[in-house]
């Protein structure tokens, strides 16, 4: 099992780091690999994620739930999926949390969760999460300070998971397609 307890610094306000965490679509864009897939009626949708351990290149899908409480900037994710061969099954939890840092003059995103693997690729996926999760959370957050701010990232002196960028990234995508939906139904209202 890999546990995640990060904290990102941003430096904008909690409001503006809310609103691209909160939409999938900003959040898959900070995620080298990472892609949208199809929504489904129950609000969930399906990512993929394409991971290199070392030599190895593993290609993840999962059908992913996201529930955003606004007023909280709190969002609580869950994944299930497997690995392009089947050989490997994952299953996530997490919740993430915009706080202001008026400290620094800005915000924190908290983010907390559990990964559970199990099948063929999951003690190398273990093996190397600890590279990988430090490589990704630095490009990760990187690119969430620079869309946050507008402008060019500096190297963000905390690192947020490859999980936590997972469950930001799923919880950006849930969110557009429950207003997406939210859209439709009050259009077929009128």
């Amino acid at each position: 099992m890999i546990e995640i307890d990060e904290e990102i610094p941003v430096p904008a306000p909690p409001e503006r780091v809310w609103a691209v965490v909160s939409d999938p679509e900003a959040v898959v864009s900070c995620i080298n690999g990472a892609e949208l897939g199809a929504s489904h009626e129950d609000g969930s949708f399906d990512g993929t994620l394409v991971v290199k351990f070392g030599a190895v290149r593993v290609r993840f899908g999962a059908r992913v739930a996201l529930d955003l409480d606004e007023p909280e900037r709190e969002g609580r994710l869950s994944a299930k999926g497997r690995d392009g061969q089947g050989a490997t099954r994952f299953s996530a939890n997490a919740t993430f949390r915009v706080v202001p840092d008026p400290a620094a003059g800005g915000s924190r995103v908290r983010v907390t969760g559990q990964v559970s693997l199990a099948g063929k690729l999951a003690s190398l996926i273990e093996a190397g999460a600890g590279a990988v999760v430090s490589r990704m959370t630095k490009d990760f957050s990187a690119e969430l300070v620079r869309k946050c701010t507008g402008g060019t990232a500096t190297e963000p002196p905390a690192r947020p998971s490859l999980w936590a960028r997972l469950r930001d990234w799923w919880q950006r995508i849930v969110h557009k397609r429950q207003n997406e939906r939210s859209e439709v139904r009050s259009g077929q209202a009128e």
